[in-house]
């Protein structure tokens, strides 16, 4: 039998279904954080400026906080401090949710750990 690896997404979306906060925002913001440019951050992620943009926007409203500050004098952006914060929390609550269904998905055959 071959290995087995075990995969899992969480994310928050509103009524309708449209995605708050998951993995692609979090990899977006870190990006951001680590570039200091959206558009740079959008281009190392394959997605343009005008996509990029779109979700930060739709988190910012939903959760009625920035989550980008634009430096100012410059075209750059930093993370406010609610956005450093649900990035912190949310892949803590990530790592926390995975290892605890990895664990408990030790009842299936072969299963490899793959944190």
């Amino acid at each position: 039998m071959k290995n087995v690896r075990f995969k899992m997404r969480l994310w928050f979306e509103d009524e309708q279904g449209r995605i708050i906060f998951g993995p692609g925002r979090a990899l977006l913001l870190q990006k951001v954080k680590e570039c200091g440019s959206l558009n740079k951050a959008a281009k190392e992620l394959g997605m343009s400026y005008r996509a990029a943009w779109g979700k930060i926007k739709a988190s910012e409203e939903v959760l009625n906080q920035k989550l980008l500050a634009k430096t100012e004098g410059s075209k750059s952006f930093t993370l406010t401090e609610i956005g450093l914060q649900i990035l912190e929390k949310y892949e803590n609550w990530r790592n926390s949710v995975y290892k605890f269904a990895q664990k408990e998905a030790n009842f299936f055959p072969n299963i490899k750990e793959n944190l």
